[in-house]
């Protein structure tokens, strides 16, 4: 069992979500004084954890996956959402050129206020070129929330957490669900070639591991072979190679040599 606190979510958010997660989850909108008297006759391990929570309007979640998936999955469905005053812009809000379709009047004052060259043109107000407004972090004011909603424009992205969880007896906190999968699988990856780096320098065979660990020791015995001059089919060639450089060496020394 999971709730969300309505407090930033919008009720439009609710619907695809429905949609999204039909057949995976079970979304349960309920007034909290309801919610609380069900909640005190469930028996459930943990249930009651969550009724501490229900200090503002809140949505259930009932499902049999993991809180933490589900926060991942609710983390990959946002969507845009017009602005509203007070809104933080998720991107650069860009007007594009075009025919509004909106008649002259008020709305030209409007189009000025935000900073967006405009002309008049077969009745309408015409965008005369690209124009950004506001920029990815800025605060969208009263002015251009308004115009931005009359232009279809939704520059804000929304996204729905979970505030706590219930599973197996055990709450979870909003903090507690929050997880970075793309770091998670960086940490895993690592671990894994840590791990196999480990195995090949102590001789651990594994299937990971095998056509490493024979390298390694093909190419340590090659070396014993050179260095020791024990001649192979394989290493022959380098130590006759080996020999030949030492003897050259001993000849050059030798020319320079005086008995005493």
């Amino acid at each position: 069992v999971s709730i969300i606190k309505m407090r930033k979510v919008r009720s439009t958010q609710i619907l695809p979500l429905r949609k999204t997660l039909k057949g995976e989850v079970e979304i349960v909108c309920v007034k909290n004084n309801i919610a609380q008297k069900a909640l005190e006759k469930l028996d459930i391990p943990g249930i009651k954890e969550i009724s501490v929570d229900l200090k503002e309007q809140v949505i259930f979640i009932f499902t049999n996956m993991s809180p933490f998936k589900l926060n991942v999955l609710l983390g990959k469905n946002k969507v845009m959402m017009g602005a509203r005053t007070g809104d933080i812009a998720s991107i650069d809000i860009v007007v594009p050129a075009k025919n509004t379709g909106i008649a002259p009047g008020p709305m030209l004052t409007e189009f000025k206020d935000a900073g967006i060259p405009t002309k008049i043109d077969q009745g309408t107000i015409w965008i005369a070129k690209d124009t950004t407004p506001a920029k990815k972090g800025d605060i969208i004011n009263e002015k251009l929330a308004s115009l931005l909603g009359k232009l279809d424009i939704k520059p804000v992205e929304a996204g729905i957490s979970l505030y706590s969880a219930v599973e197996h007896g055990l709450k979870y906190t909003a903090e507690e669900m929050i997880v970075d999968v793309e770091k998670t699988r960086n940490t895993f990856a690592q671990f894994h070639q840590e791990a196999v780096s480990l195995s090949i320098e102590v001789g651990y065979i594994t299937a990971d591991n095998i056509s490493q660990i024979l390298s390694k020791a093909s190419q340590s015995a090659r070396s014993v072979s050179i260095e020791s001059g024990f001649m192979t089919s394989e290493t022959k060639e380098q130590i006759l190679q080996k020999a030949d450089a030492q003897a050259k060496a001993i000849v050059a020394q030798s020319k320079d040599y005086t008995p005493a």
